[in-house]
C-alpha cells in the first residue's frame, strides 16, 4: 500500500479513501458518487484550531453544505458563516450554537434580517440601506441586533477574478473610506448594537501577504471605530487559504497564515488596549480534499482527442466549467498502472463546456473503469444542480474503512417534486 494524495491511499491497484475501497463503494452505492472522509474533516479543523488556539474557527458553510459535515464540525467547537436562512437552519440544526454564528451576505431579504434578530445570530451588514433596515425591524421586535460591518479593504488577491471579493469593485462590503462614518451612524440608531469588523479578500489564495495587507487595512479601521467609543468584541478576517489541487503545488498551511497575520493583529490590539476576539472563516480548506466524485465510464471516443465519456456531468462538479480549475483525475480501479495514453474527461452534459480534465496522462482507460475526481469537497454537490434531468447523485461518508450514505441519491421522481401543471393543461 502507499499513499497517492492525503488521506488517500492505494491498495491492489486500487484507490481507497479513508480506508474504504472506492471500487467497492462504487459498486455498492452506484456512481456518480461523491465520498467524503470524516477523519480528514477533522484533521482539516484541527490544523486551524491549533493555529489559532484564541480564535474562534468559524466555518463557511457554503463550501459543502451537508448536514452530517456540519454536525461533524459542530462536535469540534466550530462556529459558521452562513449566507442565507437555510444554511443558518441547518447550522443550528447541527448543533452550532447562535451566539458562534455570523450572518453574511450582500442581500439579505428582510425576512432573513427578522429571523437572525429573533434568533439573536450576529449580523454582517453589507450597505447602509441594510442596516436601516434591521434597525427598523430591531425595533419593532423589542430586539437588539448584534451587528458587524463587512469592509471592502480594497486588497487584490492572485486568485480567478469570480472568487476575488475584497477588490474594489466587489459587490461585497462598505468601502474602507466610508465604515468609520458608517459606524457612526449605526451607533445613534434604535436597535442596533455594532459589535464587530468583517472582511473577506477571496478564495483559494496561495500566498500570505494579501492577509496581511488586508489585516494592516482593518486594524487600521478598527483603530478608528474604537476612537468612536464603540466595543469590538471581535474582529473577523474571514479565510481565503487555498489549497494544492495541482500535483505537488506549494501552498501555505494554517500555521504559515497564523505566523503571518497574528503578529499585526496581536501588536495592533494591544497598542489599541483593546482584546477582541479574532474570527476565522475557513471553507475550502476544511472540506475541499476531503472528498471525491466517483463516476463510471460510459464511452471512450478517438477523435480530435481521446475523450473518456462519463456519467458524471457539471450538473454535479461546475468548478471546470465555471472556473477552468483543475481537478487530479485518478483511474480507480488502476490506480498504480503506469500511463499509456492522453485523455480528456468529458460528461454527458448538452454542452460544449462539460469538460473535467483535459489532456491527462492515464492508464488505458476502457468503458466500465472508475474515475476519480479529488478534492471536490468545496464547492462541488453544494453547485450541483438537475440541469439536463438528471438527478443529483447521493454522498457518503467514510470512516476507518466503513462508509454511511449521508444523501440519497434523487430518483426521477425528484425532477417533477415541485412541478404543477395548471388546470388547463390537464
Amino acid at each position: 500500500m502507499f499513499t497517492i494524495k492525503n488521506h488517500l491511499e492505494v491498495k491492489n491497484n486500487h484507490l481507497l479513501i479513508g480506508g474504504a475501497d472506492t471500487t467497492a463503494l462504487a459498486e455498492q452505492y452506484g456512481t456518480p458518487l461523491y465520498v467524503t472522509n470524516e477523519t480528514r474533516v477533522v484533521e482539516n479543523f484541527s490544523a486551524y484550531r491549533n493555529a489559532f488556539p484564541k480564535a474562534d474557527i468559524y466555518y463557511a458553510a457554503k463550501a459543502n453544505g451537508s448536514f452530517a459535515i456540519m454536525r461533524i464540525l459542530a462536535r469540534q467547537g466550530a462556529g459558521a458563516d452562513v449566507f442565507s436562512y437555510g444554511e443558518l437552519y441547518m447550522a443550528l440544526l447541527a448543533g452550532i450554537p447562535r451566539e458562534k454564528i455570523l450572518f453574511n451576505g450582500n442581500s439579505k431579504t428582510d425576512f432573513e434580517l427578522q429571523k437572525a434578530v429573533e434568533l439573536g445570530v450576529k449580523v454582517s451588514v453589507d450597505s447602509k440601506d441594510e442596516l436601516r433596515t434591521l434597525s427598523e425591524i430591531a425595533e419593532r421586535t423589542g430586539k437588539a441586533a448584534e451587528i458587524a460591518f463587512r469592509v471592502n479593504p480594497d486588497v487584490s488577491t492572485p486568485t480567478h477574478p469570480k472568487i476575488s471579493t475584497g477588490l474594489r469593485i466587489s459587490k461585497f462590503g462598505i468601502p474602507a473610506e466610508e465604515v468609520i462614518d458608517t459606524y457612526r451612524e449605526a451607533s445613534e440608531l434604535p436597535g442596533i448594537a455594532p459589535c464587530g469588523i468583517h472582511c473577506h479578500i477571496g478564495s483559494q489564495i496561495l500566498d500570505t501577504e494579501p492577509f496581511v495587507e488586508a489585516t494592516q487595512k482593518m486594524m487600521d479601521l478598527v483603530e478608528g471605530v474604537v476612537e468612536l467609543g464603540i466595543n469590538l468584541k471581535f474582529v473577523d478576517m474571514g479565510s481565503g487559504l487555498g489549497i494544492p489541487y495541482k500535483k505537488g503545488e506549494k501552498t501555505p498551511k494554517p500555521q504559515d497564515l497564523a505566523n503571518a497575520i497574528l503578529p499585526v493583529f496581536n501588536d495592533r490590539t494591544k497598542a489599541l488596549g483593546i482584546s477582541p476576539k479574532l474570527i476565522l472563516e475557513p471553507g475550502r480548506y476544511i472540506v475541499a480534499d476531503t472528498t471525491l466524485l466517483l463516476t463510471r465510464v460510459n464511452t471512450v471516443k478517438i477523435a480530435a482527442k481521446n475523450f473518456v465519456g462519463v456519467d458524471a456531468g457539471f450538473n454535479l462538479l461546475i468548478r471546470p466549467t465555471m472556473y477552468d480549475s483543475y481537478h487530479h483525475v485518478v483511474v480507480a480501479n488502476k490506480a498504480s498502472s503506469p500511463p499509456e495514453e492522453t485523455y480528456t474527461i468529458v460528461g454527458p452534459i448538452c454542452e460544449t463546456g462539460d469538460i473535467f480534465a483535459k489532456d491527462r496522462e492515464l492508464p488505458r482507460v476502457e468503458k466500465g473503469d472508475l474515475i476519480a475526481l479529488l478534492d471536490t469537497g468545496a464547492y462541488g454537490f453544494s453547485m450541483s444542480s438537475q440541469y439536463n434531468g438528471r438527478p443529483r447523485c447521493a454522498e457518503v461518508l467514510v470512516k476507518d474503512g466503513e462508509s454511511d450514505v449521508i444523501r440519497s441519491a434523487e430518483g426521477i421522481e425528484d425532477l417533477m417534486a415541485k412541478q404543477r401543471l395548471p388546470a388547463r393543461l390537464m
